[in-house]
């Protein structure tokens, strides 16, 4: 995670437990800590925890796949580019430039889905319109050339379809239903408890409401890598495989 997203995290995260704090001033001023601490609180604080362990785990999986996937769009762009661009050097009356073109159009276009500029149908129309460039190559390769071509074209398909799914699939709606009920019951309870002196009330009010907000802001912003296009996103996966791929790309489109 970047600093600047590290620090939006930690700016959000630190607002909300200011308000629980300020919550905590106003309900001890007015004299409504109407709960009394005991063993069953620890547990469910603990409980809670718990939860939150089995989501992170959860996502956490996804996001290292997700790490590889920009990575896996780039080297497929390239690997079409310099197939493409080697058969024009063996075969001088092949021509390349179509396919150069195409493959550095479809990296510009992948950074424009990922920002949410350009739908995934259309993306995919891109990727098919790959089909007809390969074919009118069958005339100067290989039959294996072809293939892996094909091949790369295939990879680039299977990619995107796995970055839609895990942009527009939250990971266990149940789960994050009852941890953020089971977070906000639980601020309330610390909010509304009794604790003396009054000074450490304040101590645990602000460590475990803000290690349990901390944790599901955490969650939810691993839970979709590719939210660049979200305004408070902060654990976003690198695109800089792809945009160094876009700039190479560019240029070998440009020299034919």
């Amino acid at each position: 995670m970047k600093p600047g997203n590290r620090f939006r995290l930690l700016a959000r995260v630190c607002a909300i437990v200011a308000v629980v704090i300020a919550a905590k001033l106003a309900v001890h001023a007015l004299g409504w800590e109407i709960i009394t601490i005991n063993p069953l609180f620890s547990g469910i604080v603990a409980a809670n925890i718990f939860l939150m362990g089995f989501l992170l785990s959860g996502v956490l999986s996804d996001y290292k796949e997700s790490e590889r996937l920009p990575g896996e769009l780039a080297a497929s762009l390239q690997n079409l580019a310099q197939e493409a661009q080697g058969l024009a050097l063996a075969k001088p009356g092949a021509d390349a430039t179509p396919v150069l073109r195409a493959s550095a159009g479809l990296a510009d276009g992948f950074l424009e889905w990922f920002f949410k500029r350009k739908r995934t149908a259309a993306l995919m129309d891109d990727i098919d319109a790959l089909t007809p460039l390969l074919a009118a190559m069958e005339g100067w390769a290989q039959a294996t050339l072809v293939a892996r071509l094909k091949q790369e074209q295939g990879n680039l398909r299977r990619a995107v379809i796995r970055i839609h799914t895990i942009r527009e699939t939250s990971f266990v709606s149940a789960g994050y239903l009852l941890a953020d009920m089971t977070t906000v019951l639980l601020s309330l309870g610390l909010v509304l408890s009794r604790i003396e002196p009054f000074y450490e009330s304040l101590f645990f009010v602000c460590v475990i409401s803000w290690l349990m907000i901390f944790l599901l802001l955490l969650i939810r912003d691993l839970d979709n890598p590719f939210g660049y296009y979200e305004r408070y996103s902060g654990a976003d996966v690198s695109l800089e495989p792809l945009r160094t791929a876009s700039s190479r790309l560019a240029a070998m489109a440009a020299k034919g």
